[in-house]
């Protein structure tokens, strides 16, 4: 009898195991909303993972199928969202600013918390400083790590750093960023304050032997935007910061009028990408709202993430896109800017989606309805009746993140 009952239990267990490693998914997603930009998919979903990927979008995938179930139900289920334009190469030596300096931030710290997956570094390394990037940063991330690489050596350290036009070494830059291709997605130009054209001429070339756009912080010098989207920048190059309004930088909307200026859209159909960059002082409700009142919508939602950004009216990626929605984006919109597009941009197509295939970055985010309040970095204030919440972030299959305890049988 002894015999028999624990032959009954080992049998039980056994069938306990098979079960479980016959299961078709590790994870399913149920009951959410799923908005894939590239897809086009808008729709009630569930979204099944295996093996870190996407195994299946369809309606009503049997639970008993899953290892784990994620309750979605009254939230949205997007891909990992991606910020183009964050300051992660943080460090403690002095006078470097955002290039191994203590205005960067920990990339983990404030990425799945946002529903953020993928942070692209936004000049912090130049070809000079790239290896210590990699080896303390993105080697020690569970954040996938991009960069645009500083066209300056030095990478983004401020002051007499970035104006050194002599740093600006097209061939080593070009070739730092070929030698790291799996990681460097193009080039940044920044903070650059005479009214001089030879940094934005370097940078091309440089683009062009690296076959990777670049992205442009017009720094100051007053020099005309126009002729920067028609005359120096290729298709599929990027301008950020498009809001500001500051007095050294030529804005998009016209100061006296408040009408938008006449090129944007057009430069847009060329090809010129425009981001957010929101920042701690790069974003203006004088030049947003107009401007999208006109038809112009931004083609990224970057937020120039760094330790002041995040303490003031950017905060994080959420609320850059809840701010979009005060101004009358809707939420398709605002997604695919920080998931599709942003993929496109850095041609880095792999992400942004949830094909069956792919990746299984995954944001899910719930949305407030109240009276919530909006600040730009002139401390304008909009109203807004909608705010995004991230719920969970999943990358690569595996949750980084579960505000409340939506996943059962939760797996270390």
């Amino acid at each position: 009898m002894k015999k028999f009952s624990i032959l009954v239990v080992v049998l039980l267990f056994l069938a306990i195991v098979t079960n479980a490693q016959g299961k078709l998914y590790n994870t399913l997603i149920k009951g959410g909303r799923v908005i894939d930009a590239k897809n086009n998919i808008n729709a009630l979903m569930d979204v099944a993972i295996k093996d870190g990927k996407i195994a299946k979008v369809a309606q009503n995938i049997d639970v008993a199928q899953a290892e784990q179930v994620v309750n979605a139900k009254g939230m949205y289920v997007t891909p990992g969202l991606i910020d183009v334009h964050a300051h992660v190469f943080w460090g403690t030596q002095p006078n470097s600013y955002l290039s191994n300096g203590d205005v960067g931030v920990t990339a983990d710290g404030f990425s799945f918390r946002s529903g953020v997956t993928t942070l692209v570094d936004c000049g912090g390394p130049g070809y000079k400083s790239f290896d210590t990037f990699k080896k303390n940063i993105i080697d020690k991330s569970q954040t996938r790590i991009l960069a645009f690489l500083n066209i300056v050596g030095e990478g983004m350290r401020g002051g007499d750093y970035e104006q050194d036009v002599s740093d600006m070494d097209v061939n080593l830059a070009a070739k730092a960023a070929l030698d790291n291709k799996e990681h460097v997605v193009g080039f940044k130009l920044a903070h650059f304050t005479n009214p001089d054209w030879t940094p934005v001429e370097r940078i091309v070339v440089a683009g062009k032997l690296a076959n990777m756009p670049v992205i442009i912080d017009f720094g100051g010098g007053k020099l005309p935007i126009e002729d920067l989207f028609f005359k120096y920048l290729r298709p599929g190059d990027i301008y950020t910061h498009v809001f500001t309004e500051l007095e050294r930088r030529d804005p998009i909307v016209n100061l006296q009028t408040r009408q938008l200026r006449p090129f944007v859209i057009p430069a847009q159909k060329r090809g010129i990408i425009f981001d957010v960059g929101f920042g701690g002082g790069s974003f203006n409700f004088n030049q947003a709202i107009p401007a999208i009142k006109a038809g112009f919508l931004p083609d990224l939602m970057g937020t120039d993430l760094h330790t002041g950004s995040m303490n003031g009216s950017m905060k994080d990626q959420l609320n850059v896109l809840s701010i979009h929605l005060a101004m009358g984006m809707n939420l398709q919109s605002v997604i695919e800017r920080s998931t599709w597009r942003p993929a496109q941009a850095i041609k880095r197509t792999e992400l942004g989606h949830l094909s069956e295939g792919a990746i299984a970055d995954i944001a899910i985010l719930s949305m407030r309805q109240g009276k919530f309040g909006f600040r730009d970095i002139a401390m304008n204030r909009q109203e807004g009746t909608q705010k995004l919440e991230c719920e969970m972030t999943i990358k690569g299959g595996r949750i980084m993140y579960d505000l409340n305890a939506i996943a059962s049988n939760v797996k270390k």
